[in-house]
């Protein structure tokens, strides 16, 4: 089948009676809408906590615990939510995350304690996982053989959909406070995802039988999600006891340590049950993500406060005759390039290799967050490398979810590419910590050190170990199912 025949398919694979909306470009469009509309529940956070801060007095790790539980419910019930996009398909659950998102930064708004802001949090990640998890996962099954540019637009609408929003949000902040944003934000991008959840559908059957034939892409078994992490039973004892173990933690007053030791068992206890019962395969592309998102969510959560340490954040800076305030010149470019870096990248590995794109993404990530540590102290250098990290950073969110289902197939790919986007919670686990090396060097460098240097480590085994390892697990299911077929 030729080029063209498939993108005419990929356009209009549905049946004659439905609606001209569920056919595979207006499907993407109404992903990306979605996605711009709860891009700042991630990325706008960074304005609010230095006026959390100054409000209330608490101190920068006890804020970012709310960041990072908002990323851990935003990532690890995507499973959960891709499931039922799975099996009863993509509307009601991408309603009720719109309704979660709304009520969470109103809840936002009305916060005056730790306990009110994490819990409003939580409801946000809730709804945001809802909406991002089914959009990735939607977008995967219309472009079969398009995955790393589809996946790649959607996520971009995540990625750089806040940049637009940047100034308007320091203004209000400014002007009426930052409960008014939350409130005003929160109300006005729950009710558009909302609205346009109801527009939503899914492809057809023979839409997802027409990738094309690569040893990098399974075409002879749809993994379900137990197929990949093993049976439910060992899931819940190791669960039973993470949480026994968390409860003493807590009673011994080791509360601040409970993210990283969580981190620890998902890695070691987690990664065990998948070696023994599942596909191994998965580990290495969870832990790949876990050590890149990282460093992206440091810098992600942590800009504005790094950008006043370092005393660079109220300083103009001038870039094609545009003269703005450091920060916002960071901000605003940042979230654009994070954006262009999720389609660019899905693009590049559709056609160069998922695993050769991902090295040369890393190994740009390493440099660029290297050289945030030698000069970022300088307001220009600063605008441009940080950039030049969410630039390289950014792509995991196109990359990983094509790698996944090219892995183990299309019929799952919502609830499968929402496991692998757990990683990205486990990753958020990490960020208080970074407030804390921080605050106990008096600097960045250790962490920008250890960021550039995960990136590499990445870089190397996405080439070296994942590349092959996958071409493997391919060809064995081929060989198996050519043994299976009667003669």
């Amino acid at each position: 089948m030729n080029e063209a025949t498939t993108a005419a398919i990929e356009t209009k694979a549905i049946p004659e009676k439905a609606s001209l909306l569920a056919s595979a470009w207006p499907q993407l469009i109404i992903g990306i809408i979605c996605m711009v509309m709860i891009a700042n529940m991630q990325y706008g956070w960074t304005f609010f906590v230095p006026e959390i801060q100054n409000k209330f007095g608490w101190d920068r790790a006890s804020i970012q615990i709310a960041f990072t539980l908002f990323i851990l419910f935003e990532t690890w019930l995507v499973p959960i939510e891709g499931w039922f996009v799975d099996n009863y398909g993509p509307q009601v659950v991408v309603f009720v995350g719109g309704l979660a998102c709304a009520l969470g930064w109103v809840l936002n708004s009305y916060a005056t304690s730790l306990g009110q802001f994490y819990t409003a949090q939580i409801i946000t990640g809730i709804g945001a996982g809802a909406v991002y998890g089914t959009c990735i996962g939607n977008s995967l099954k219309w472009f079969p053989n398009r995955r790393g540019l589809a996946a790649g637009l959607t996520a971009a609408g995540f990625g750089a959909g806040s940049a637009l929003t940047v100034i308007p949000i320091q203004s209000i902040i400014k002007n009426d406070g930052f409960q008014n944003a939350f409130l005003y934000f929160g109300l006005g991008q729950g009710i558009v995802i909302c609205l346009f959840a109801y527009l939503m559908a899914v492809p057809t059957e023979q839409l997802r039988s027409l990738v094309k034939i690569h040893k990098s892409v399974n075409r002879i078994r749809e993994f379900s999600t137990r197929d990949i992490i093993g049976p439910s039973r060992p899931w819940i004892i190791a669960s039973l006891f993470t949480v026994l173990g968390g409860l003493t933690m807590w009673s011994l007053g080791l509360q601040f340590y409970i993210p990283l030791a969580l981190a620890i068992v998902i890695m070691i206890v987690g990664g065990g049950i998948v070696w023994a019962k599942g596909e191994p395969v998965f580990i290495l592309m969870y832990f790949m993500f876990v050590i890149v998102g990282a460093g992206g969510l440091i810098v992600t959560a942590n800009l504005a406060p790094i950008s006043q340490d370092l005393k660079v954040g109220t300083i103009p800076v001038t870039i094609a005759w545009l003269t703005l305030p450091a920060l916002t010149f960071a901000a605003t470019i940042d979230r654009t390039l994070n954006g262009i870096t999720r389609p660019f990248f899905g693009w590049v590995s559709d056609h160069i290799g998922r695993e050769n794109t991902m090295f040369i993404a890393f190994t740009l990530e390493g440099i660029g967050i290297f050289m945030l540590y030698k000069f970022g102290a300088d307001p220009f250098w600063f605008v441009i490398l940080s950039g030049m990290v969410f630039f390289a950073w950014g792509e995991i969110y196109s990359l990983f979810p094509a790698t996944c289902t090219d892995t183990f197939g299309s019929k799952y790919a919502t609830s499968n590419s929402g496991l692998l986007y757990t990683a990205k919670g486990t990753a958020a686990l990490l960020v208080p910590y970074a407030s804390s090396l921080q605050k106990s060097t008096g600097s960045w460098d250790a962490v920008f050190l250890m960021a550039a240097a995960v990136n590499i480590l990445a870089a190397f085994l996405a080439v070296g170990v994942l590349k092959h390892w996958r071409h493997k697990v391919i060809a064995n299911q081929e060989r198996r199912a050519i043994t299976r077929t009667p003669e």
